[in-house]
């Protein structure tokens, strides 16, 4: 296919015939053009880009087929990249056969949590016997203190009470999650770039990124919230496709045909009660009840949703933009995220709520009626006075956790795959543990949940680029892109001193790959390019492609836990700190 990134340039700037203001003249130095006046309905809801007829011609396909391949390929493509990348993902999926990492936390919490309603304090050697007697082993019923939301736990509860508490079965929701992410990613790639091609692109991209891989594979919670996150900027994507949709239906047609931009249409169109909107506070609602960094998506797409709206309203014509979403949209956006975010986490509370408050319950679930008597918010029940006190403690344990951790890095170094982590290692004897009895000595055999390199060094000059065309070329697409890699990635510079950790990064990966793609688009050339340009745009684009995939079946030992000679196992440390 020839589409590219760059072949419906869909900024949202200005509306009508107005001279150009002098910023754009001087910003001209940098690489601003801009755009190309056209008809108001294909500025507000650009069409979907079509192969060359030229590629059909090619191969002998006529037209009629072609037609049923493009439209099939709208689902047929991404299905497929999703299918390849849950074959992967569930491959083996019960190895290792170990509590590796966190989920000594997150598997036990969440077997608690679907039993009691709330965590418990297991024993010490609860691992071993939970292994040794496939998850066979009575539930604790001491209230545990956590410093996680339940929605992550709930979600990985599920797969434990349908197959069972062993590692496939705590595995699985994650390994679900992240390749149905996998899916979202190619149709929100599709629609943002209206291209096929590239929203698959950028879907495979995620399908061979090592550190989603591995998150898929472990019952952690930052895929969990990957996928939320990832669910309500597609839900945000949808209505900002209808609600613009509504606003070109409702503008004056010339003529001509042509439809024209009309200042009191567009200021006083109402678009209604934007259901995908309320779905996107739904999504958000379950990204902040995983973890809490989910309320800075939060913040992040609202505000993002409402530039949108105001870029909508610009080109349909209003001559005080702001001031009309102000007036017409801000509102039932607040009202369709914000308290529905609140609702649905307070909700995931609920068996923490309904669990006794004698004691015997969640933990600090009877504080109002112990240490918290008296003060001045006794009218409020004493379930939410409990939890309220529950939240401010977790959050002093946030915001203090300074313990040093083997495997802690520092935000700065993630983007460039600094300091990835261990999940699991051992070093099983030639003949054990499927380490080859030629070895000539131990093997190594590790699950490293560590990006791909090629691919986060590739995004590394793809943010510039989409940043570039973002100030440079007001491209609300690339805006789109930053917007989602700066809310998961800019507030943990905030927490420098904080123990933390790069897979927290798992959450913006899908951000970097549409990034990525969007480079790559525009690597393969503008559409009306010469056929030189295009060949050598396409074999660039293709090397750059093949290397990733390269890069991560290269590294597939590593993220599947696989034993490999010693050698083999120090040839893939590329740097010293993944060691």
């Amino acid at each position: 296919m020839t589409s590219t990134a760059s072949s419906t340039d869909t900024r949202q700037g200005q509306a009508g015939e107005e001279p150009r203001p002098s910023w754009q003249q001087r910003l001209r130095r940098f690489g601003y053009a801009a755009r190309a006046r056209s008809d108001v309905r294909d500025r507000l809801v650009p069409p979907y880009n079509r192969p060359s007829p030229r590629i059909w011609a090619s191969i002998g396909l006529r037209q009629g087929a072609a037609d049923r391949i493009t439209r099939w390929s709208a689902w047929g493509g991404p299905l497929l990249v999703t299918l390849i990348a849950g074959l992967m993902r569930f491959w083996n999926l019960g190895s290792p056969r170990a509590v590796i990492f966190d989920e000594t936390y997150y598997a036990k919490d969440a077997w608690a949590l679907v039993h009691n309603g709330y965590e418990a304090n297991w024993a010490k050697d609860a691992n071993d016997l939970i292994l040794q007697h496939n998850g066979h082993v009575p539930v604790p019923t001491d209230a545990a203190y956590v410093v996680h939301p339940p929605v992550g736990k709930y979600v990985i509860g599920l797969g434990e009470l349908v197959f069972g508490f062993n590692p496939f079965g705590w595995r699985f929701m994650t390994a679900l999650l992240g390749t149905l992410a996998v899916l979202l990613l190619c149709r929100i790639g599709r629609r943002l770039f209206r291209s096929t091609f590239l929203g698959c692109l950028a879907g495979g991209l995620l399908a061979v990124d090592g550190l989603q891989f591995v998150m898929s594979r472990t019952s952690l919670l930052d895929g969990v919230l990957e996928f939320f996150v990832l669910a309500a900027f597609g839900c945000l994507l949808v209505d900002r496709d209808r609600a613009r949709a509504k606003l070109a239906a409702a503008l004056p047609v010339d003529a001509d045909g042509r439809v024209r931009p009309d200042a009191h249409t567009a200021e006083t169109t109402r678009l209604g009660w934007r259901p995908w909107r309320w779905l996107a506070g739904l999504m958000l609602g379950l990204a902040i009840g995983t973890k809490w960094n989910g309320l800075y998506f939060l913040a992040a797409f609202c505000v993002m949703a409402l530039l949108w709206d105001v870029g909508a309203r610009r080109v349909a014509g209003a001559r005080r933009p702001y001031l009309t979403v102000l007036k017409r949209d801000t509102g039932l956006t607040f009202l369709a995220t914000v308290p529905v975010a609140l609702a649905v986490y307070l909700a995931s509370w609920t068996g923490w709520i309904l669990s006794p408050a004698n004691g015997s319950g969640g933990y600090f679930r009877n504080w109002a009626a112990t240490d918290g008597k008296g003060g001045n918010w006794t009218f409020l029940p004493d379930w939410l006075r409990s939890l309220w006190h529950y939240e401010h403690e977790v959050y002093l344990f946030h915001v203090g956790l300074t313990s040093p951790h083997t495997y802690q890095s520092n935000p700065w170094s993630w983007i460039v795959v600094g300091r990835p982590v261990s999940y699991f290692y051992e070093s099983p004897n030639p003949g054990e543990a499927g380490c080859p009895t030629d070895a000539g000595g131990k093997c190594a055999r590790e699950v490293l949940a560590l990006g791909t390199p090629l691919l986060w060094w590739a995004a590394c000059f793809a943010l510039v680029y989409v940043l570039w065309r973002w100030a440079f070329r007001r491209d609300w697409r690339a805006g789109a892109v930053a917007c989602g890699v700066a809310a998961g990635y800019l507030p943990w510079f905030l927490y420098q001193e904080r123990t933390i950790f790069y897979f927290y990064a798992v959450v913006f990966v899908p951000f970097l790959c549409l990034a990525v793609a969007m480079m790559i688009g525009a690597l393969l050339g503008p559409p009306g390019a010469d056929e030189r340009r295009r060949i050598a745009g396409a074999a660039g684009a293709g090397v750059l492609v093949l290397l990733i995939a390269w890069n991560f079946i290269y590294f597939w030992p590593i993220y599947t836990g696989t034993a490999i000679p010693m050698d083999s196992w120090r040839a893939r440390m590329w740097l010293d700190t993944w060691v």
